[in-house]
């Protein structure tokens, strides 16, 4: 059962929903029909796109892979210059440790460098949109993030 309401609307309590996409219900059924459901929220983007669907799947839906392939362009591992399409979908908080599938838990990376986050001391930070990587200290004692700009030169 999907019902499509506003969250200000919501919160307000005033308002219309529409249930399955085509019957419209007042916010008060809704918060009723909601009182012993299972609440899976999916944060839609400007054109209706899924971006975030939290913990109700780890598997990564169409639309927020465009949206990483838009950001990331490919593996966002830096350095890497291996294509979107030669890429899975990394959550940077494990979804296993309570990460959501979410465009900002989510980074591109081939099979290669989805191997050395898991095998490595490498961390992933999300710093202002973008994924940032950290490398351990024996690659650099500094630690200082970096990103692939390789990807940024491409449209």
């Amino acid at each position: 059962l999907m019902v499509s309401v506003t969250l200000e609307d919501l919160k307000a309590g005033v308002g219309y929903g529409l249930l399955d996409g085509y019957w419209t219900i007042s916010v008060a059924q809704i918060r009723r029909l909601a009182c012993d459901a299972r609440i899976v929220p999916v944060v839609l983007g400007a054109q209706g796109e899924t971006l975030d669907v939290g913990r109700a799947t780890r598997i990564v839906p169409r639309s927020i892979r465009r949206a990483l392939t838009r950001r990331d362009k490919g593996c966002a591992f830096p350095g890497c210059g291996k294509k979107a399409k030669w890429t899975d979908a990394h959550h940077i908080l494990e979804w296993s440790r309570g990460g959501t599938t979410a465009l900002a838990n989510l980074t591109l990376l081939c099979r290669r460098h989805h191997r050395t986050i898991h095998h490595t001391d490498w961390q992933i930070r999300m710093i202002h949109g973008k994924p940032w990587f950290i490398p351990p200290s024996y690659v650099d004692p500094e630690r200082t993030p970096r990103h692939n700009a390789l990807h940024a030169m491409r449209s």
